[in-house]
């Protein structure tokens, strides 16, 4: 990337790659013009031409692809795009779900030939008889078949209840623990929506077995440490008490501090595979853009002005070869950050 926050005022700039989306400001843009590519494949280029004299600003959206600029003096960070954390989910044991569907499964042999049973009479109701009577029983035989599915999911919530340790509900957690589990759970998101993870270009982990995992022993600690906070702040505290409770206490900011490197670890791995993801998509981007390359100078004349259209994808394309290198360090850093994450271990 460039140095963190400022932008040359002339080149042209992957978003993400050569820096940061936010909004940026130029102190003297005079008669100077810039184009950002935006939309997917930067399918909607805009910009700005001539710049008036004195300060401009420009925002670069998370999802823009590149940055063109010719301004007299260099662009610098401003506000940085803040990306949106969803709210707080249930952890669930990622075996929970496997153990349900075993349940369900072991249905006596009567539940499991009733279904076959009803659609048979459903059959015979067709051929036997007559008229509205012939339609009343198949429909109910067909009612009487479909419902069997909803005998499942009683069979399912009834063993839910009787697992209750196997899921963890947001009351779970207290202030400090769901600031901790949001951080889990935004990168969680962050790293199933990679495209290099669909395409399965990462090594090192199976995200869709491993991050599961991880989240619900994560999950699990911040549990118990809410629950110790919550019981601590119930007590009256005389000063005895207090000094009684000191050494709990510090063991309680011990595991704090285990449980915080530990999301810290999995926030690195989201980070490199978010890194990998920009350059993976940016290369597949150009090689589009490379092949569409006259309908994109086409679209920049009329959004722009033809004074506008220079050759700006035409020089993307040239350092298709240096991103190359790009995605394959990040890939292999992406890889690393995998080996950092704790191994599975049961929870005391």
């Amino acid at each position: 990337m460039t140095e963190t926050g400022v932008i040359p005022g002339t080149g042209t700039y992957f978003v993400g790659i050569d820096m940061p989306p936010g909004r940026y400001r130029c102190e003297n843009g005079k008669n100077g013009w810039w184009v950002l590519f935006s939309g997917e494949g930067g399918s909607r280029p805009v910009g700005a031409w001539p710049l008036d004299p004195g300060p401009a600003e420009v925002d670069i959206a998370e999802g823009d692809f590149a940055f063109e600029t010719h301004v007299p003096s260099m662009w610098t960070l401003v506000a940085p795009a803040t990306p949106e954390r969803a709210a707080l989910r249930p952890v669930t044991d990622p075996t929970l779900r496997a153990d349900l569907d075993t349940v369900v499964a072991r249905r006596g042999p009567l539940l499991r030939s009733f279904p076959f049973a009803a659609l048979a009479g459903a059959v015979l109701a067709f051929f036997l008889l007559d008229g509205d009577l012939r339609w009343l029983v198949m429909g109910a035989a067909i009612l009487a078949a479909a419902s069997r599915r909803l005998l499942d999911d009683m069979r399912r919530a009834r063993a839910l209840t009787a697992r209750t340790d196997r899921f963890l509900t947001v009351d779970a957690f207290d202030t400090e623990a769901s600031e901790l589990l949001g951080r889990v759970q935004h990168s969680l998101d962050t790293v199933r929506s990679a495209k290099v993870v669909a395409d399965g270009l990462l090594e090192g982990i199976d995200p869709a077995v491993e991050l599961p995992r991880q989240e619900w022993e994560i999950a699990q600690i911040l549990a118990r440490q809410s629950k110790l906070r919550r019981d601590a702040a119930a007590l009256t505290l005389s000063p005895q008490i207090t000094e009684a409770l000191k050494p709990q206490q510090d063991k309680l900011a011990i595991s704090v501090a285990a449980v915080t490197r530990r999301v810290e670890a999995l926030e690195k791995y989201a980070a490199r595979t978010r890194e990998a993801d920009i350059a993976y998509r940016a290369c597949r981007q150009l090689e589009d853009l490379a092949s569409h390359a006259h309908e994109y100078d086409e679209l920049l004349a009329d959004s722009v002005r033809d004074d506008l259209a220079v050759p700006a994808i035409e020089r993307l394309t040239e350092q298709s070869d240096e991103l190359l290198r790009t995605l394959q360090d990040r890939l292999d850093d992406a890889t690393e950050a995998a080996e950092l994450l704790p191994p599975g271990r049961p929870v005391e």
